[in-house]
């Protein structure tokens, strides 16, 4: 008996995230709903992960940028410029409509606040003056003050530079960014325990009224990742093959969204999205390089991820947010989007990138992060669904749009 519940217990550590996940979050409801004291005290579990994500996040952003635009390849396939373009759309407009419905419906977040001073900024001016300091700040000090706006400028400097290196120096570069995101990975595989922790000590201490705080926050996500998929995508693609698109939408949503949804990474679902490309019959040249670099840039899902729980963050300390500084967000979300790491809940570790445009410190970003991971189970998997899906459905649009043009030339 004893060897089958050990036997069945390392099947499940060594097993799917999000089955853990799940366990950590049911346990930690059920430890609060039996005693209050033991809920507070595994609390400790929670703040372990969250400065476990503090701590490896600014390392992850300056590698994982460096690396990738060290590594890119020139010389592209004109076909790939109008690819790129709608990637770059739907992420913005993904960013914009977060914003919109974050309006109309705000959420609240459960924050310690604590002795934190938080200083917001009194309008764009501020937030410009705020952003521009940031870039020039120095690296080291970037680095350890979590300044991610400094580190995002520096990466993108190092890595324009490191692209005229050795072909060595770029392969160490690619060796590095793999053992930062190992370590990532590791950070994130204790995220049952962090967030049985988390969930166990906030109900304790708050409430279950917290559970209907985190319920209308998925909603909002999904709701906006929804929008996304079945509204703004398909008018993109009808831009493009000026017919019917929803054909193609719910061929991609199909087969390319309902596997990127269980494997949660864009990254392992290009190989469907390469076969689903060869039976749509696309061009090869083109879609050979468009769906693995949409698996990078076209983030729709992670830049409406960011917008929200960032904004969440701002209605919950009480911030003015102006129209100016909501655009302004959409776009410095859309770009963290782009630089959102392969591994799962790779978004979220770029949220406090978005919030030190608000003056809130990295301490409390991190809790942020860590209410994302409390949602992680369905946000990310619909997350990797909007984005992977997207990829094969530009690449297609575009594809199709160029040989009907050729056709009718002919």
């Amino acid at each position: 008996m004893q060897n089958s519940l050990s036997g069945r217990l390392g099947a499940l550590l060594a097993g799917s995230l999000v089955k853990q996940i799940m366990v950590g979050l049911v346990a930690g409801v059920a430890l609060a709903w039996v005693s209050k004291d033991a809920a507070l005290a595994v609390g400790l579990l929670g703040e372990l992960f969250v400065s476990g994500l503090k701590s490896v996040a600014p390392l992850l952003v300056l590698v994982l940028v460096i690396a990738s635009i060290a590594s890119h390849q020139q010389g592209q396939k004109t076909n790939i410029k109008p690819i790129i373009a709608l990637y770059l759309l739907s992420t913005f407009f993904a960013a914009a409509i977060a914003v919109v419905l974050s309006h109309l419906m705000p959420q609240t977040l459960t924050l310690a606040v604590g002795k934190t001073e938080i200083t917001p900024p009194s309008g764009i001016t501020e937030v410009l003056r705020g952003l521009l300091m940031n870039m020039v700040a120095n690296p080291i000090t970037a680095l350890m003050e979590a300044n991610y706006i400094g580190i995002l400028v520096w990466a993108i400097g190092l890595g324009l530079a490191f692209r005229h290196s050795s072909p060595g120096t770029r392969a160490l570069l690619n060796d590095v960014s793999h053992a930062v995101t190992w370590l990532v990975r590791c950070v994130i595989r204790c995220a049952p325990v962090g967030i049985f922790g988390l969930v166990a000590s906030i109900l304790a201490s708050t409430g279950f009224g917290a559970l209907w705080q985190y319920a209308h926050l998925l909603g909002l996500l999904l709701g906006c990742m929804a929008l996304m998929a079945l509204v703004v995508n398909p008018l993109l693609v009808y831009s493009k093959i000026r017919r019917n698109p929803y054909p193609l939408v719910f061929t991609c949503l199909r087969e390319s969204g309902v596997t990127a949804f269980f494997t949660r990474s864009s990254a392992a679902n290009i190989p469907v999205n390469m076969a689903l490309a060869k039976r749509l019959n696309l061009d090869e040249d083109t879609y050979s390089v468009s769906i693995p670099l949409g698996a990078t840039i076209s983030m729709a899902g992670a830049s409406i991820t960011i917008t929200v729980l960032t904004l969440a963050a701002v209605h919950t300390l009480g911030i003015q947010v102006d129209v100016s500084t909501a655009i302004l967000l959409s776009l410095v979300a859309s770009l963290c989007a782009c630089g959102a790491s392969g591994v799962a809940g790779g978004s979220l570790l770029l949220i406090p990138v978005a919030c030190n445009m608000f003056g809130i410190p990295n301490e409390l970003a991190m809790q942020v992060v860590a209410a994302g991971f409390i949602i992680s189970v369905l946000q990310d998997s619909a997350e990797t669904a909007l984005n992977s899906s997207t990829d094969i459905l530009f690449t297609a649009a575009v594809c199709q749009a160029e040989a009907e043009r050729e056709a009718s030339r002919a």
